[in-house]
């Protein structure tokens, strides 16, 4: 799969996409925010999660990638 690289995505829209996704997953992660140390970067911060969660969402992008 390739992975392009762009600043120009708002990070904003990014998190509250994610959670929107997370959230039809079944998934939460109580740290998702915006990385608001480093504009220029658009970084998303993910935030740590519990070994469970992260199995679950392990879960569901194998899961979207079988697809």
């Amino acid at each position: 799969m390739a992975t392009t690289q762009s600043t120009d995505v708002d990070p904003f829209t990014a998190v509250e996409a994610l959670r929107t996704a997370l959230d039809g997953a079944g998934i939460v992660l109580p740290s998702l925010a915006v990385d608001v140390g480093s504009p220029s970067l658009a970084l998303v911060d993910l935030g740590r999660v519990r070994a469970d969660v992260a199995l679950r969402l392990a879960a569901a992008l194998a899961k979207e990638t079988a697809a």
